[in-house]
């Protein structure tokens, strides 16, 4: 379970990082990553956060729910990698819902990998 302080509840943080974010898709889902150089005041803190997106493509409510659940799981350990102020928002696409934990596991790692490595390569840019 991710604590209440890691968790993307605003509407505005989850437009703002897919708009604006680092984008890596995978075939099971999505994951977008923000890092802001400009703290939020009505941030509660400066850790990074996570937000899922599971829409009714991916199946009825216990599936959306039950990969809502799996995604949670696997981001709470890595949360802790991300950087300082990183805003990350995994979108689900519908082969999540026929997924189990350790593909849904690879994707998000490997998406992470990407965002990663396509922030740090803006970043360096002039």
């Amino acid at each position: 379970m991710l604590p209440a302080d890691a968790r993307l509840t605003r509407r505005d943080d989850f437009a703002s990082t897919i708009r604006r974010g680092r984008r890596a898709g995978r075939s099971r889902l999505v994951v977008h990553l923000q890092v802001s150089t400009t703290p939020d005041p009505a941030a509660p803190s400066t850790s990074a956060r996570a937000g899922f997106v599971v829409s009714k493509a991916v199946g009825n409510a216990v599936v959306r729910h039950r990969v809502t659940r799996r995604l949670r799981h696997l981001v709470a350990p890595r949360i802790a990698d991300l950087p300082a102020g990183a805003l990350l928002v995994v979108r689900a696409l519908p082969p999540a819902a026929d997924a189990t934990s350790a593909e849904l596991g690879e994707d998000l790692d490997s998406g992470l990998r990407a965002a990663l490595r396509k922030l740090r390569a803006t970043a360096s840019s002039p």
